[in-house]
C-alpha cells in the first residue's frame, strides 16, 4: 500500500475535522437534502469536494445540490462551467440563480449586509425549490473567530456565525461543516488541487472590517499559538459571575 504524502495527509486531516463537526454538533442527519451555496472561492469549492466524498459513505445518507448565486450588480466573472464540472466529479445537481440589490433602499445597513442577505435569501428560495432542508455554506474557523472579533468591536455583542443555526422563518437549517477547519489548512488544499479562482471586482470591499479582523486573529496567534482555540473555547466558557450584571 503507497504511504500518503503530506498533502494528501492535511486533507485526510480535514476531513477528520469536518466528520467531529457533522457529529459533534448534529449537523446531517438521514434523509437530509443539502443544499451547498457554492460562491466559487476555495471555501466552497472545499466543500463541494468534502460534502462530495462524504455522501458516498453510507452513514448518514444525504443528497447534495449546488446552488451558484450571481449577483448581477457587482461585477464579477464565474467560471460557470468550471463550477459546473466541479459538482459533476459527483454527479450533483448544479444550479445557477441571478439577484442584485439596492444599496440606497438601506442607508443603515452596509452594502456588504444588504448583497449578503439577498445572496442568503436567494439560496433560501432555491432551496425551498429543489426540496432542501439544508443549506451549507463554506465559512471556516478563521471565517467564525472574526466574525466574533467584529461582533464584539463593532455591535457590543458576543456572537458569531454557528456551527448549526435553524431558520424557522425559513423552516431551513444552515450548517457550516467546516467550522473547525483552519483557512491556512483549506489554502494548502486548495494549491494542491488547483482550484481555479474566479475574478471578482467588488467596489464596497474596501469597505469591509474583515481584514482588520484577520490581522487581529493573526497577531493574537502570534502571542499566543492557541489564541484560536481558546477563542473557540471561550464561546461556550461563558462565566457569567465575573462579568458586569445586564443593566434595564
Amino acid at each position: 500500500m503507497a504511504q500518503l504524502t503530506e498533502i494528501e495527509l492535511l486533507f485526510r486531516k480535514i476531513e477528520r475535522k469536518v466528520i467531529k463537526a457533522i457529529y459533534d454538533y448534529g449537523m446531517i442527519t438521514d434523509g437530509d437534502r443539502i443544499m451547498i451555496g457554492l460562491s466559487g472561492g476555495k471555501d466552497s469549492l472545499a466543500l463541494v469536494d468534502l460534502l462530495g466524498r462524504r455522501m458516498r459513505i453510507h452513514r448518514p445518507k444525504f443528497e447534495v445540490v449546488v446552488t451558484h448565486v450571481i449577483m448581477t450588480n457587482i461585477p464579477y466573472s464565474s467560471d460557470l462551467e468550471y463550477l459546473k464540472m466541479h459538482a459533476a466529479q459527483y454527479n450533483i445537481p448544479f444550479i445557477v440563480q441571478e439577484t442584485s440589490f439596492d444599496p440606497s433602499t438601506d442607508r443603515r445597513k452596509s452594502p456588504c449586509f444588504l448583497c449578503s442577505w439577498n445572496r442568503r435569501k436567494t439560496l433560501f428560495e432555491v432551496a425551498k425549490a429543489q426540496g432542501c432542508n439544508k443549506i451549507a455554506l463554506g465559512h471556516h474557523q478563521d471565517d467564525i473567530l472574526q466574525t466574533l472579533l467584529m461582533n464584539m468591536t463593532f455591535q457590543g455583542a458576543f456572537g458569531t456565525m454557528p456551527p448549526c443555526l435553524k431558520m424557522d422563518k425559513f423552516d431551513m437549517t444552515i450548517i457550516r461543516p467546516m467550522c473547525l477547519v483552519e483557512e491556512k489548512e483549506l489554502a494548502r488544499i486548495a494549491e494542491w488541487k488547483g482550484y481555479k479562482k474566479q475574478l471578482k471586482n467588488c467596489p464596497y470591499e474596501s469597505a469591509s472590517n474583515r481584514p482588520g479582523m484577520k490581522e487581529i486573529l493573526a497577531r493574537m496567534e502570534e502571542i499566543n499559538p492557541y489564541a484560536r482555540y481558546n477563542l473557540w473555547g471561550s464561546m461556550t466558557n461563558i462565566q457569567e459571575v465575573y462579568l458586569p450584571p445586564k443593566l434595564t
